[in-house]
């Protein structure tokens, strides 16, 4: 799940659901509430430790963090010696996710104007949002209890969320340089985050699935022009998408390469894909 958040396009809680632990993860997080906090506040904690399942959610966090480490300094060599290439993958991978997620959508009108909705919610953010946001501690606070919220939703990545509100290069430095402040105040927000708005995530998917799945394939869709490998920067700290042979000859020759990475990562979602039915066949033969 780590390695997924990492990447823009892939999410977290698409991989609990190919190893099957995203129930579990829900409940789990779910059950860190008023009565299992009492416990531990009343000196209860090895009730607490099996009432909040906690070797499974330490388990999980520690991977996840361990990922994070071993992976954000090659992201940020790659964004500074071949953004190209790199962009271009994430382009193929949130492309063939949404194509992924929209197979869950049966055709409605209200499914529709939720999918429309949230393209143009996605592209509106990404056209709007400045390039540069504020480094304050508070910021980093926020951004970590939001980007949080990803890791238990299917199709949408905890890193993409970065993307949009434009820490992502900068989280990845803090971890690849062990920037503990940062770190400690990314992590309890995204703490705080999860435990606030898994009950709300949660409810939602579960009486809301196609409005809800129909907005995120629509937001993922509209983030397409974020992640465009050609971006012109203006003064006013906006990015705009822009042609591949704009810029002359030398930008144009990376187009053979975008298309190969960016087809790619789509192999990379449609792989994934293909790993989840094997192991769903195998699941269901073995409780046969």
């Amino acid at each position: 799940m780590g390695a997924a958040d990492v990447i823009p396009g892939v999410s977290g809680g698409t991989i609990a659901f190919l190893t099957g632990i995203y129930q579990e993860l829900i409940e789990s997080i779910k059950s860190i509430n008023g009565k299992s906090l009492k416990l531990l506040f009343s000196g209860k904690i090895k009730e607490f430790w099996k009432a909040i399942n906690a070797n499974f959610l330490i388990s999980i966090a520690t991977g996840i963090f361990i990922s994070f480490l071993s992976l954000s300094k090659l992201m940020v060599y790659l964004m500074d010696n071949h953004p190209v290439a790199l962009w271009s993958f994430f382009f193929g991978l949130i492309v063939a996710s949404a194509i992924h997620i929209l197979k869950e959508v049966r055709f409605s009108f209200s499914n529709a104007i939720a999918l429309l909705a949230g393209i143009a919610c996605g592209v509106a953010i990404c056209l709007l949002s400045p390039a540069k946001t504020p480094d304050s501690l508070w910021f980093i606070f926020l951004c970590g209890s939001i980007a949080i919220c990803a890791m238990i939703l299917p199709g949408i990545s905890g890193s993409f969320i970065l993307l949009l509100l434009g820490k992502y290069e900068y989280m990845l430095d803090a971890l690849g340089n062990l920037h503990i402040p940062v770190i400690i105040i990314f992590m309890v927000g995204a703490l705080i985050g999860l435990v606030l708005f898994s009950r709300l995530l949660s409810w939602l998917m579960k009486h809301y699935y196609q409005i809800a799945i129909s907005v995120l394939s629509g937001i993922m869709i509209g983030s397409l022009v974020k992640v465009w490998p050609w971006q012109r920067l203006f003064e006013s700290g906006i990015s705009w998408p822009t042609l591949p042979f704009g810029d002359g000859v030398a930008v144009s020759g990376h187009i053979p390469d975008a298309v190969i990475f960016a087809a790619l990562g789509c192999m990379l979602v449609f792989i994934l894909e293909l790993l989840a039915k094997r192991t769903t066949k195998k699941n269901n033969f073995s409780h046969k």
